[in-house]
């Protein structure tokens, strides 16, 4: 084999076996089967929602492992076919099956996508909170325009968008807020948004408009199914009920209607503010109980500690990417080296490159930390 076509050949078998590793080959195919005979059981549908959540496990899988079968088979089938024209000395079918190599791996980036959004809650709807840092109303407003992005990448990409509750900073933009997304792999492709995102700016709200640097934080957790039991004890939780009212004065409440729920063991605190004191609650318990799913799957899956958990200050140090409007225009990712030169067109959601970029980072198991722009 001629050395390009080698040179491709070995960089499909190493993204191969990065999908095998992310999927845990073996274990997966042993579960698959597992789920295969429980769908054969003529009783599967007496529980409707175990039902549900078995076969759209069983999809999940199928779907990462078909794929992988898939890639293997295209490369050896090219591999065959380039070795075959060699001893017989057919340029033309040499040609053939060399552009069917490269074809393949052309594609290899959108079909490692497919695979990586395989994680046990990668198909789910998801929340996610902005939370604005230090900085008063540079932070806040730097927030609101995180909290646009990610709505705009959100309708961008077909998926539904419900604002659960926001809390106004006190001259612009705000200081949180809470966001759920609706639609297939919402949370696989968000997670990997989560941590400190840093922008550095002529800022608008100073008269001798000097260069400021500000951060906020984005955190995403998946909505789990009702089949999960997390318990949640009422001696656990504390419920505070108050009035709210959103950016700009939308949304305004007239009645202590909002609801903030503390989980005092872990100190995890949910709110929502958007309809009524019954619905807040039910909302807020939801969003509550994926939250402590997200912790638990982050164990069992022995993440590394997010850089947004409730002990990381938003703060320098911490930003998985940098924003930067002036004096130049960069957008880059600190974790993968992903940049682009227009700005405007990221903050209006076109995020995909870094989240497939971040996807892929995450399986190679690559940890650096590219340098940050200035």
């Amino acid at each position: 084999m001629r050395a390009e076509m080698q040179t491709l050949a070995d960089e499909i078998i190493q993204a191969i076996s990065l999908l095998r590793r992310h999927l845990d080959w073996d274990k997966a195919n042993m579960r698959l089967a597992e789920l295969n005979d429980a769908a054969e059981d003529p009783n599967l549908w007496s529980d409707a929602g175990k039902a549900q959540a078995l076969m759209k496990e069983r999809q999940q899988l199928e779907s990462g492992i078909t794929s992988i079968n898939s890639l293997e088979g295209e490369l050896g089938d090219a591999a065959d076919l380039i070795e075959l024209a060699e001893i017989e000395e057919d340029e033309a079918v040499l040609e053939e099956a060399e552009e069917s190599l490269r074809k393949l791996h052309s594609d290899l980036g959108k079909r490692q996508v497919q695979t990586l959004l395989s994680g046990e809650a990668d198909g789910n709807d998801a929340y996610f909170e902005v939370h604005s840092g230090a900085g008063g109303t540079e932070s806040n407003d730097w927030a609101n325009m995180l909290l646009r992005m990610y709505i705009r990448w959100a309708e961008r990409n077909g998926y539904t968008v419900e604002v659960q509750a926001t809390s106004a900073g006190d001259e612009a933009g705000i200081k949180a807020a809470t966001v759920l997304v609706k639609g297939q792999n919402a949370y696989g492709w968000l997670k990997t948004e989560s941590g400190v995102h840093r922008l550095v700016r002529i800022s608008p709200y100073d008269s001798n408009a000097r260069r400021h640097t500000s951060f906020s934080s984005l955190w995403v957790y998946p909505v789990i199914d009702d089949n999960i039991e997390i318990e949640i004890q009422d001696k656990d939780i504390r419920v505070d009920t108050y009035r709210s009212s959103g950016a700009g004065g939308q949304h305004v409440n007239t009645t202590d209607s909002a609801v903030r729920i503390t989980h005092m063991p872990t100190g995890i605190v949910v709110t929502s503010s958007e309809k009524s004191q019954h619905q807040n609650r039910a909302n807020a318990m939801k969003a509550l109980r994926a939250r402590l799913y997200d912790m638990e799957l982050k164990k069992r899956e022995e993440a590394s500690q997010s850089a947004h958990d409730n002990k990381t200050e938003i703060g320098w140090g911490h930003q998985i990417r940098s924003y930067v409007l002036q004096p130049y225009q960069l957008v880059k990712d600190l974790r993968t080296g992903v940049e682009s030169t227009n700005p405007s067109a990221v903050l209006d959601g076109d995020l995909n490159a870094f989240m497939e970029s971040a996807l892929a980072h995450q399986v190679s198991g690559e940890d650096k930390q590219i340098e940050d722009v200035e």
